[in-house]
């Protein structure tokens, strides 16, 4: 799925809401709201009064990396987003060029044996890419080496052009983020979340609200080639399968996913009769409108580039229709895009549990 649309470099969020103005938070963003093709414009915080008793929220608690290293081939300096950790010990890895402003831009990778010196006298090594037909992200070994202790001792988030200036790790977590046994975590923040304070949570649970957690952590992203999202580690517990098919049996409640991560993780442990299992491991779902969804009745999402493959995960849950109207407003309305923007919640027109909504529920 591509829009017909075109988002200028002003609707880019370049710093997070808590910075653009005083006494602002993170919840200081806007809420596209739409059902099918119909729109309305609220603010975030308007977000309890817009759910309803019994809805689910599915989150992610990944915490995000500091996972940008500088390190350099021969005398030319680079910059490397660690991406995933596999099994066997390597990580998956994307090489880019400093651009002299702090920002970066993607590099081809390659070729096997080129050696990368890092900080703390640490280097991996490239061995092979990982997707075939892409040179993006390559699997690199680092003999010797501790990366998430070097993560935490030289590392930065990552970033890009869009935004104005780094941030420290903390302005990159979400409020449900919490530290994983192992370490691991997310090299790009699941920025869905980013907009939800104590307060609101609060505030959402005190109207009745759930939350199921989950954990799925996101490997970089491609700013400029939108590509298909790589296999992602991700775990669906037990306590979060048993609720989200208990609200799946009641026709007046909806799960709600926070982010496409919470879609991917879910449906990766939806079984072909639709009911959730406890599941941990690799996912390589991609969500389309073909394969469509079988758990999730809505998506909590920011607004993704014309060309960005999450797209037909919105498309799979409201149809084509309702993101292009959608997309149309959010550019009349001049919403800001990216990690630090405005907010998407995607219903579908119609679906099983409409007919028992109160005439001014969402």
């Amino acid at each position: 799925m591509t829009l017909a649309v075109r988002v200028s470099e002003e609707l880019s969020a370049r710093v997070p809401a808590e910075q653009r103005g005083p006494g602002l938070d993170r919840d200081a963003v806007r809420l596209l709201v739409s059902r099918g093709t119909e729109v309305s414009h609220h603010a975030f915080v308007e977000l309890p009064r817009l759910l309803r008793a019994g809805d689910l929220l599915v989150v992610n608690t990944s915490p995000t990396l500091a996972a940008a290293v500088d390190g350099r081939i021969g005398h030319a300096r680079v910059v490397v987003h660690f991406s995933t950790r596999g099994d066997d010990g390597r990580w998956a890895v994307e090489l880019r060029d400093p651009d002299g402003e702090g920002t970066t831009r993607a590099r081809a990778g390659g070729p096997a044996g080129t050696e990368v010196r890092l900080p703390g006298r640490g280097r991996l090594v490239l061995e092979e890419p990982v997707s075939a037909g892409s040179e993006r992200l390559w699997w690199a070994r680092v003999p010797g080496a501790g990366v998430l202790g070097m993560l935490r001792a030289y590392g930065r988030p990552i970033r890009y052009s869009y935004t104005e200036r780094d941030q420290p790790l903390s302005v990159y977590q979400t409020v449900f983020a919490l530290p994983t046994p192992d370490g691991a975590g997310s090299a790009e923040m699941p920025s869905a979340g980013r907009p939800f304070t104590a307060r609101l949570v609060a505030e959402l649970v005190s109207r009745g609200v759930q939350f199921a957690p989950i954990t799925l952590h996101t490997g970089v992203a491609s700013a400029e080639a939108h590509e298909p999202p790589y296999p992602e580690r991700f775990a669906v517990p037990e306590a979060s399968a048993r609720l989200i098919n208990a609200v799946r049996a009641d026709q007046a409640r909806r799960v709600i996913a926070v982010g496409t991560t919470a879609v991917r993780a879910v449906e990766s442990a939806t079984g072909d009769d639709g009911v959730v299992r406890a599941a941990d491991g690799w996912t390589g779902l991609v969500v389309t409108p073909e394969r469509g969804v079988r758990v999730v009745d809505g998506l909590l999402t920011g607004l993704h580039e014309p060309e960005a493959s999450h797209l037909l995960m919105l498309e799979a849950i409201a149809g084509r229709a309702a993101i292009d109207r959608s997309y149309e407003e959010a550019l009349r309305g001049l919403y800001l895009w990216h990690e630090f923007g405005d907010v998407h919640l995607v219903l579908p027109e119609k679906g099983p549990h409409t007919e028992h909504c109160a005439s001014n529920c969402w």
